[in-house]
C-alpha cells in the first residue's frame, strides 16, 4: 500500500469515528427513550403495544411478537413495491412513459429493496418511473435500514435486560429509527449532494445534439433524495444504471467523500451504542476494533492489488514494463482514480451496501478475492445498518463459547451466560448466508437455465455466480456486472436467496435476544473471559477468518484464487 492510499485511509477512519462517537449519542436518546403519551396513544389505539402476561397492554414485545411484527412490516413494504412495479405505466409522475415491469423483474427487485439488499437487474433511467422511484425505491430504502436498527437494538436489550420477558416495540422501534434517525440526517446527506452538482428535479427527460451531430436523451431525475438514503440506509440501488460511477449520482471527490462516510456512519455509531447501554465503552470499542482489523485488512490487500496492475499485459505487448503500467484503472473512473475507487469498493462490500463507483467485474483476481471475501464473511465488517452488529455479535458470542470450552467453564458475554438454546441460534444465523450461497452457487452452474447467463467461460463466470450469490445472500446487491441476472430463474434463485440471506438471520437473532432477556445478569468476577482486550480482538477475528475461510476458500479456488495463478503465470 502507498502512502497516498494509507493517508486516505487514515484520514477517513478519523473523520468517520469522530462523527460515529456523536452521532452514537443522539440514536441511543431517540431509540432509548421511555415511550412517549403520544406513541402510547397512536400506537395503542392501533393496537401495537403488544400484550404483557395478565393480558394488559404493554410498551414491550416478546421476541415472537416482535419478529412477528418485522416480517409482517417487510411483507407489506414488499407487496406495495411489488404491486406499484406493475402499475406504473398507468401512474403519474412517468415522463419517460415507462412501461409496466414483467412479474419475475418486479418481483425480484421488491424482494431485494425490502431486504436492504437493492440487487437491481434492470437500468434505473431505462425502466422505472420516478413515481417508483420515488415512493417504491427510496421509501423502501427507509422501511429495510430502520428494520436492522431495530433488530440492533433488540438484540442489545436483550443483552443488558435482566428477567425480562420484552425486548422493546418493533412498530415503536421502526417508529423512531425512520422519523429521528434516517429522516433528518438523509435530509443533511441530500443538501450536500446537490451542493456538489447531484440531480434533483422533476423535469421530463431532455433530448440535445451531440458535437457529431447526433442526439442523445439526457436522464434526470429526483436523484439525490433517493442517493441520500441510498448511502445512509447502505441500500446501494442507483438511480442510474451506472449506479455511483454516474456523475449525476456522485460528480466530484467530495460528494464521493461523503457518500463514503454516509455508508459507515450508522453502523459505526451502533458500536458506540453497544458500549453505552452496556455500561462500558470498551465492549462497543472491542467491535468496532475487530470490525475495523478486517476492513484495513481487506482494503490493503484490494488497493494492493489494483496498484499493482495486471502482469497479463506486460507478457503480451513487446517492450513494455511493469513500471510502464500505472495499476488497473481499467473500469475506474479517472475522477476518482485507483485509490478513491478502491477505498469505495471496500467500504461498499464490508458494509451491505453495494453502491459502486467503479466495474468490480474489472477489478484484478486479488482485489475483487477481497471484495468477494467480505461479503461471504456474513457482512459482519461495519456491515449494514444494524445488521452489522447483531451480525458481529453473533461471531462475539461463538468467540466466548469456543474460549469457554478452553478452560472448561460456562461462557458468558456482558454477563450473560451463553447456553445451548443461545449457541443453536448463532449457529442457525451464522449458517443461513453460507448454506444459502454454496447451494444456490451449486445449483446454477449444473443447469442449463443457470449457464445461459453466463457470458464469461471458465473460473471467471463462476466467479461472477459466485460474487452474484454471496452479494444476494448477505443483502449487498453489487454484482459482476458480466452476468445476464435478468431471467426468470436468476430473479427467482436470487430472489430466494436475498429473502433466506436476511430473515434466515434476523428470526434467530431475536430469538437470541429474547432468550438472554430472560437470564439475569451476573456480576463480573475472576473465571469472566475479558471481552474488551486486544486478546479478546484478536480471537474475534480469528473466529470470523476461520469461519470464513473454512467455508468459502474451496469455492473461491475455484474461481479469483485459480484466475490470479493464471494471471501470474502468463
Amino acid at each position: 500500500m502507498t502512502m497516498y492510499a494509507a493517508s486516505q485511509l487514515i484520514i477517513y477512519l478519523l473523520i468517520l469515528f469522530t462523527l460515529g462517537y456523536f452521532l452514537s449519542g443522539y440514536i441511543m436518546q431517540k431509540m432509548q427513550a421511555p415511550v412517549s403519551r403520544f406513541e402510547s396513544r397512536i400506537f395503542g389505539a392501533l393496537g401495537m403495544l403488544g400484550r404483557n402476561a395478565q393480558g394488559n397492554r404493554a410498551e414491550g414485545m416478546t421476541w415472537k411478537q416482535y419478529a412477528l411484527a418485522i416480517v409482517l412490516f417487510n411483507i407489506i413494504g414488499f407487496l406495495a413495491l411489488f404491486v406499484l412495479q406493475l402499475m406504473q405505466g398507468n401512474l403519474p409522475l412517468n415522463p419517460a412513459n415507462m412501461s409496466a415491469v414483467s412479474w419475475d423483474l418486479a418481483m425480484n427487485t421488491a424482494i431485494s429493496f425490502m431486504t436492504n439488499t437493492n440487487w437491481q437487474a434492470y437500468g434505473g433511467e431505462s425502466t422505472m418511473s420516478y413515481l417508483t422511484q420515488m415512493m417504491g425505491m427510496s421509501l423502501q430504502n427507509f422501511l429495510s435500514a430502520a428494520t436492522g436498527i431495530a433488530v440492533a437494538f433488540a438484540l442489545m436489550r436483550g443483552l443488558i435486560a435482566k428477567k425480562s420477558a420484552h425486548i422493546g416495540n418493533a412498530w415503536i422501534d421502526l417508529w423512531r429509527c425512520n422519523l429521528y434517525i434516517l429522516l433528518p440526517i438523509a435530509t443533511v446527506i441530500a443538501l450536500l449532494l446537490m451542493s456538489q452538482g447531484v440531480v434533483q428535479t422533476l423535469s421530463a427527460y431532455i433530448d440535445v445534439q451531440t458535437l457529431q451531430g447526433d442526439t442523445q436523451t439526457i436522464a434526470l431525475g429526483p436523484v439525490a433524495s433517493q442517493e441520500a438514503i441510498k448511502m445512509l440506509g447502505t441500500n446501494g440501488g442507483g438511480f442510474f444504471n451506472a449506479n455511483s460511477a454516474h456523475p449525476f449520482e456522485n460528480p466530484t471527490p467530495f460528494s464521493n467523500l461523503i457518500q463514503m462516510l454516509a455508508i459507515f456512519v450508522i453502523p459505526t455509531s451502533l458500536c458506540f451504542c453497544l458500549g453505552k447501554i452496556s455500561g462500558n465503552l470498551k465492549q462497543g470499542l472491542a467491535i468496532l476494533a475487530a470490525m475495523s482489523l478486517l476492513f484495513i485488512g481487506m482494503y490493503s490487500l484490494t488497493v494492493s492489488s489494483e496498484l499493482a496492475g495486471n502482469p497479463w499485459l506486460t507478457s503480451q505487448v513487446s517492450g513494455l514494463t511493469a513500471a510502464d503500467v500505472s495499476g488497473n484503472m481499467e473500469g475506474k473512473e479517472v475522477r476518482f482514480g485507483i485509490v478513491a475507487s478502491s477505498l469505495f469498493a471496500t467500504i461498499t462490500t464490508a458494509a451491505s451496501c453495494g453502491a459502486v463507483n467503479a466495474m468490480h467485474d474489472s477489478f484484478t483476481p486479488m482485489g475483487s478475492f477481497g471484495l468477494m471475501l467480505q461479503m461471504q464473511l456474513g457482512e459482519v465488517v461495519f456491515e449494514g445498518v444494524g445488521a452489522g452488529l447483531y451480525g458481529m455479535l453473533l461471531f462475539a458470542i461463538l468467540a466466548v463459547f469456543v474460549s469457554g470450552l478452553m478452560i472448561g467453564r460456562t461462557p458468558e458475554y456482558l454477563g450473560k451466560k451463553i447456553e445451548p438454546f443461545e449457541i443453536k441460534m448463532v449457529v442457525l444465523g451464522l449458517l443461513a448466508g453460507p448454506m444459502t450461497v454454496l447451494l444456490g452457487t451449486a445449483i446454477t452452474v449444473m443447469t442449463s437455465s443457470g449457464q445461459a447467463g453466463i457470458f464469461n467461460p471458465s473460473a471467471h463466470g463462476f466467479s461472477e455466480v459466485l460474487y452474484a450469490f454471496s452479494s444476494a445472500a448477505n443483502n449487498n446487491g453489487s454484482a459482476f456486472a458480466g452476468l445476464a441476472g435478468d431471467s426468470v430463474f436468476y430473479n427467482s434463485m436470487l430472489g430466494l436467496a436475498m429473502i433466506f440471506g436476511r430473515f434466515g438471520v434476523i428470526i434467530p437473532v431475536l430469538a437470541l435476544a429474547g432468550s438472554l432477556a430472560n437470564k439475569p445478569r451476573l456480576e463480573v468476577n475472576n473465571g469472566t473471559l475479558p471481552t474488551t482486550t486486544p486478546l479478546f480482538v484478536g480471537l474475534l477475528v480469528g473466529t470470523v477468518l476461520m469461519i470464513g475461510a473454512l467455508t468459502f476458500i474451496p469455492a473461491l479456488a475455484l474461481g479469483p484464487i485459480i484466475e490470479q495463478i493464471w494471471m501470474l503465470g502468463s
